[in-house]
């Protein structure tokens, strides 16, 4: 293909951001059926309309082709250190074609950042907007963690969970992206203008619809569908049954991603869209290790979750199948120990001395027992003596 149409496929796309509403099927089908020149030619009445098109849905978009000036856009953006991306250049994240006709026709960017490679290696984190002080710990915790992890934290800006997640990767001085239901050049919700302007230092802010445009409440639901499809996997923080996130995290569920919930009080109607989506097989998840280890290549493992490290955890084998043997009331002769150990007399009283100088049993006449059996199990008082009681044998 020409420079020359190239530049004027990017214009035709750059004017359908302006003729369609994101995630038009139709428009979607029509694109992939005429390419882009030809379509916009079509819609604004230059060219043969697109087979099927309705007589009222033509009229919208002439109506909306009236001051069209995708040049002007392309300058406007430009001048806030922003570009257009189009499928097929070098730094279009390709998992958005997994969205079929519903694709976006281009992306507006602010940001340096190479689009692409950051969505190759990224999470979307998203929830209630009126979430509870447990909610935007959580996900300002996983945004620091996934963050320190070297993941990059995908949301939509909104107030609550979004935001706290956004904070956190930047607070980590790690990498975030916002995908808006507006204009990059319109901050939204107004509150996080000082926010979105740290992302655009500092990550990235995309948008589907051209400067100066302002969201709806379809334009949110659709907005949605290109977090769900740009990121690896999504983690839903709070959430009510009719949920915006819900749909973000049904719809990566369909593509195929990695489906994620952070669990909270069955009393709260802010955990019962999370359960909801649990009980429709996203995996429970708790932390940015856990979310890591499944979105993440192999190698990638949480921590073994384990109780605290006691003493006795650190004792040889045979030294704590002897400790095991030793009653936790009254005593036992070496003999009876060793049998319950299942080793020779002398192995085992030589093991019960050991145990003794370490503190965990002691001595009374011919009888061993605990060093204090009324300690919590598996921590042994430390060696001392009590009043009374001779140690070192009879």
């Amino acid at each position: 293909m020409s420079p020359t149409s190239r530049e004027e496929e990017r214009l035709a796309r750059v004017a359908l951001t302006r003729l369609a509403e994101p995630g038009d099927e139709c428009i979607g089908r029509w694109l992939r059926q005429m390419g882009p020149v030809a379509l916009v030619r079509g819609l604004t009445g230059a060219g043969p309309p697109p087979a099927g098109a309705r007589a009222d849905r033509l009229e919208g978009c002439r109506a909306r082709a009236e001051g069209l000036d995708p040049v002007g856009d392309l300058a406007t953006v430009a001048r806030l250190g922003g570009r257009f991306l189009c499928p097929g250049d070098a730094q279009w994240p390709r998992q958005l074609d997994d969205l079929g006709d519903a694709r976006p026709v281009g992306l507006w960017v602010r940001g340096a950042a190479d689009v692409r490679l950051w969505a190759l290696r990224s999470v979307a984190v998203v929830g209630a907007r009126a979430c509870t002080g447990y909610g935007s710990h959580v996900a300002a915790t996983l945004g620091v963690g996934l963050a320190e992890r070297g993941w990059v934290v995908v949301s939509g800006a909104a107030y609550g969970v979004d935001g706290a997640a956004h904070r956190g990767a930047l607070a980590a001085g790690g990498a975030t992206v916002a995908v808006l239901a507006s204009g990059v050049d319109v901050p939204y919700p107004r509150g996080h203008a000082e926010l979105l302007e740290r992302i655009t230092e500092q990550g990235l802010v995309l948008a589907e619809l051209p400067p100066g445009g302002h969201p709806t409440r379809s334009r949110f639901v659709l907005r949605n569908r290109v977090i769900a499809a740009l990121t690896r996997g999504t983690v839903v923080v709070e959430a009510e049954y009719r949920s915006g996130s819900l749909v973000t995290a049904r719809r990566a569920l369909g593509l195929g991603r990695h489906t994620m919930g952070i669990p909270g009080p069955v009393t709260s109607g802010l955990s019962a869209g999370v359960h909801e989506i649990l009980r429709e097989g996203a995996c429970l998840v708790t932390d940015a290790d856990e979310v890591a280890e499944l979105v993440g290549g192999m190698g990638e493992l949480a921590p073994e979750r384990r109780g605290p490290v006691v003493p006795r955890d650190l004792l040889e084998p045979m030294a704590a199948r002897t400790l095991e043997a030793v009653p936790g009331r009254g005593g036992a002769d070496a003999g009876l120990i060793a049998r319950q150990a299942g080793m020779s007399g002398p192995r085992a009283l030589a093991k019960l001395y050991e145990l003794q100088a370490l503190g965990f049993v002691e001595r009374q006449g011919d009888l061993w027992q605990l060093a204090d059996a009324a300690s919590t199990p598996g921590i042994p008082k430390p060696p001392g003596r009590r009043p009374g009681v001779r140690r070192g044998g009879a």
